[in-house]
């Protein structure tokens, strides 16, 4: 049964709190950020106000994945991924 979007940014928001909060993550989850992104960019239903951040999300998502250190990267984006949770929270 396919994700509805909602539950696709509340999956989104809980890898972005996760990270956040333990600082650390894996290649797998970038990916899977990618995957959720590009799946909600193409979403009608997907009010156009949270574009800008998925499309910021995406950006550090590839980041991550060309990392060579997982937790530096996550360290260094900390704050943003507070203020992207914080901004995703009323549309999940």
């Amino acid at each position: 049964m396919p994700l509805s979007h909602h539950d696709q940014v509340n999956l989104l928001k809980d890898i972005l709190t996760n990270q956040q909060t333990d600082c650390c993550g894996s290649v797998a989850e970038y990916q899977q950020l990618e995957r959720l992104i590009k799946s909600l960019m193409v979403n009608t239903n997907v009010d156009g106000a949270i574009k800008t951040i998925l499309e910021d999300v995406y950006q550090y998502s590839q980041n991550g994945v060309n990392a060579s250190d997982l937790e530096q990267h996550i360290e260094a984006n900390r704050n943003q991924l507070s203020q992207w949770v914080n901004d995703i929270g009323p549309f999940s």
